[in-house]
Parts: C-alpha cells; structure tokens; sequence
C-alpha cells in the first residue's frame, strides 16, 4: 500500500483518485470510510487504511452510515433515489403504467406508491402518470408519422386504453385528433 503519510495527506484533501481503492478506518470510533466522505477529519494517529471493505470489516470496523463504503463505488446506490427514478423509467418505458397502475409500478421497485411520486416530483418536476402520457403520445405519433396503420391499432399499440382516449389526449395537447396529425403519404405500412 501508498505511503501512510501520503494516504492521510490525500483524505484531508477528500481525493476522489483514491475512493473504492483505499478506505479509511476510525480506531476511535471502529468506523470506515470512503476517502472522500465528508465527516470530520480524524487525527492521524486514529486513522487506519484498508484496501478492501471486506479488510475494514474484518479488521472489526463498521461501515460509516453516511458514505456507505461497504458498496462499490458507482453502482447503482451510489446514484442514490436516482437510481431507482432510472429503474422506474425504464418500466414505465416498457409499459408498466399501460395496463398497471403506480401502485403496481411502486410495489415492483420495494416503495410505496408515494414515495414514488415524490422522487419524480425531486428529480424529474413530473409525474409517473404524466412521464408515462408523454410516453405513449411520442410512441402514436411517430406511429402516426412511418405507419398507415388505423388509429384504433396504433392507439392500442401506443399504450392508449382506447382511441378515444388517445383522441382527447391529442385534441388537448395539439388542439386537433390524432388524424389531422397524420401525414398525407405515411411512409411505411405495418
């Protein structure tokens, strides 16, 4: 391992080069940390470098409830609620909220239904029902645009429950129904 001297040099600096490759213990407290958490600097003469957590952990010491170092760095839970908005989104891409509702949606992520809501009001300014509208929307029209299909298919495969449904969501969002959107030659039939 780096020079002791040099290692605690570099976690007074908080030095991301060194975080998931050294991790920084607390004689005092039997903590560890990443390098670069934010807690108060210890004495150097408290302070132990490990190059694993499982080395910290078998040493005896605690991950710290701040910084977590006990993960790797950048997977999923480093991203923290981002994480689980992106995992949201791509069900909802899928079609989670098609024929499911949030609940359904909430319960396959392990949060509830609220909670869900709230992450998406923080990190998106939306909700999951209005990602999902705009979702289905972009899905009819580009079908509206490459297909001749009728408005009935392309409602249903847009994720739409009925094309009238479809109809007022496009009477509202464009002021006309989604046939006045089409154009006059549809480029591909499907």
């Amino acid at each position: 391992m780096h020079d002791p001297a040099a290692l605690y040099q570099a976690f007074c600096r908080r030095d991301p080069a060194l975080d998931g490759t050294v991790f920084v213990a607390v004689k005092t407290t039997g903590i560890y940390c990443r390098p670069v958490c934010r807690v108060r600097t210890p004495l150097a003469r408290n302070v132990r470098f490990f190059r694993s957590a499982a080395a910290a952990e078998g040493a005896g010491y605690r991950p710290c409830l701040r910084c977590r170092p006990e993960t790797a760095p950048f997977c999923p839970a480093w991203k923290g609620t981002q994480s689980t908005v992106d995992r949201a989104l791509t069900l909802i891409e899928a079609g989670a909220l098609d024929d499911d509702g949030i609940d359904a949606l909430a319960d396959r992520l392990g949060i509830s239904a609220r909670h869900l809501s709230r992450l998406f009001a923080q990190h998106l300014e939306a909700s999951p029902t209005e990602i999902a509208q705009s979702l289905r929307i972009q899905r009819a029209k580009r079908m509206l645009d490459e297909t001749a299909l009728p408005i009935a298919v392309i409602a249903s495969r847009a994720g739409f429950s009925s094309p009238r449904r479809m109809s007022a969501t496009f009477v509202a969002l464009y002021g006309r129904p989604p046939s006045k959107l089409r154009p006059s030659r549809p480029r591909a039939t499907d």
